[in-house]
């Protein structure tokens, strides 16, 4: 609770940040970056600079405070060198902490490796990395003797706070998860189709710079099972043997329906992960929904604690034994400086991997055919799916955030998962040989107390 105060204590020895994308989630960190004391953006490397200027313009930096024409110049002058020159960035003696923003989960593996490699904390905005090797990703970050984190702002990070909260207060987790706004069909959804479910027409959409694909991502399912993915292996929550089943339900209903099948509610187990919607099964909008939050439903397991739930308030299920605390919006890279803070000032990360206990693997949304190429997360050939790290490994299935760009070898029907054997995998991405060195570890793979 004191970290504003540390920071303040910062000012004239600042933390020095690196960023690597300069995309949206990046540009909300950029617009609350002048209001934060003792952090200075020393360097910033996108694929296009002249966006990531654009970008400072938008949210009110002047030219003159991205002008430097080197890292040295923007150190002394407190001002931000902009280049496309990401490994002259990571390689800079000078950072200390670097923000992985680009969406690229390839791209994120190679540029979070480089970075761990040169002594740097890192702060992981590319949560679609982390799904696919997140554990790897953290056990090299602690041989290396630095941070690696999830990026507060985002639905994991802040999930494993509450997580960490309520075991923190001695409170039994029987789930947590996120809201979204979902009905089974959304699963086929198309960059074509995404905005009629949204409410928006097409061309509400492009006068507001909406990108269809990364918001069909989120609507289709595939966000929330890579998201949920990487609650899992941070938290030690599993997922149901069949992934997200995506309960109706409004905020007060959360400790009624996230609690076991056999007592009423819906889990298949205690410890699970799950997404609720914001949606009935008719399509009825729910009142008081927790489509943009987050959630954890705990258990009082005396009759004492139980006793106080009541004494003080608290919305239970009927019995009485099950709470729920939430947080009903996330501001995304408004919130990021959380992450920077405590991964700079205090070394600890703000979620990350212990252990290899979920996964958000590739599904077919249609009939695919021999040769075709896959387009990833929210496009028009595949879609997400959470399932167990054991299955996923056992059926030898294709991560999501690798379904991307690669032919298929064989027709795969509709609703199954690919499977690595349906695909000409490019073996000589970093991103692949991590993964791939993950499956072969998984069963020595030492699973750290999230507790």
């Amino acid at each position: 609770m004191n970290l504003f105060s540390r920071l303040r204590g910062r000012e004239q020895n600042p933390l020095r940040v690196g960023l690597i994308g300069a995309g949206k989630f990046a540009t909300m960190y950029l617009a609350q970056l002048p209001r934060t004391p003792g952090v200075h953006m020393a360097s910033i490397a996108d694929l296009v600079p002249a966006n990531a200027r654009a970008n400072l313009e938008r949210v009110g930096w002047s030219f003159e405070s991205f002008s430097a024409s080197s890292v040295e110049e923007a150190i002394k002058n407190k001002t931000t060198y902009i280049s496309d020159d990401w490994q002259a960035l990571i390689a800079d003696p000078r950072i200390d902490i670097v923000i992985e923003a680009t969406g690229n989960p390839v791209a994120a593996v190679e540029h979070i490796l480089g970075a761990l490699r040169h002594g740097k904390h890192v702060v992981n905005v590319t949560v679609e990395a982390d799904a696919f090797c997140g554990p790897m990703l953290a056990e090299r970050a602690r041989a290396a003797g630095v941070v690696y984190s999830l990026a507060y702002g985002d639905q994991p990070a802040l999930i494993c706070e509450l997580v960490d909260w309520a075991r923190a207060a001695g409170f039994a987790v029987v789930a947590a998860g996120r809201g979204h706004k979902w009905l089974p069909h959304y699963a086929q959804s198309t960059p074509e189709t995404v905005w009629g479910y949204y409410g928006l027409t097409p061309e509400q959409a492009k006068l507001g710079g909406l990108n269809p694909k990364m918001f069909n991502s989120f609507l289709d399912g595939s966000k929330p099972a890579i998201e949920t993915s990487a609650v899992c292996n941070a938290t030690g929550l599993t997922p149901a043997p069949t992934g997200l089943a995506f309960p109706p339900c409004s905020i007060d209903e959360l400790p009624s329906v996230m609690r076991p099948k056999e007592e009423g509610g819906q889990l298949h187990h205690k410890g699970q992960v799950e997404v609720a919607s914001s949606l009935r099964a008719d399509g009825t909008a729910i009142a008081n929904d927790i489509r943009f939050g987050v959630w954890v439903v705990f258990e009082g397991e005396t009759e004492y604690i139980r006793r106080c739930f009541g004494e003080y308030g608290v919305k239970t299920d009927p019995s009485g034994r099950y709470a729920c605390m939430y947080k009903r919006w996330h501001l995304i890279g408004l919130e990021v400086g959380i992450s920077v803070a405590s991964v700079g000032l205090r070394l600890e990360p703000t979620g990350c991997a212990t252990g290899w206990r979920a996964d958000a693997v590739a599904v077919a949304k249609r009939d695919l055919k021999e040769n075709e190429i896959l387009d990833g997360e929210g496009g028009y050939t595949v879609v997400g799916r959470l399932m167990p790290a054991q299955a996923s490994l056992a059926q030898g299935c294709l991560p999501l955030g690798l379904a991307h760009g690669w032919k298929l070898l064989r027709p795969v029907a509709a609703g199954q998962a690919l499977r690595w054997s349906d695909v000409a995998v490019d073996a000589s991405l970093p991103a692949v040989k991590l993964r791939r060195e993950m499956e072969q570890r998984l069963g020595g793979f030492k699973q750290r107390s999230a507790a």
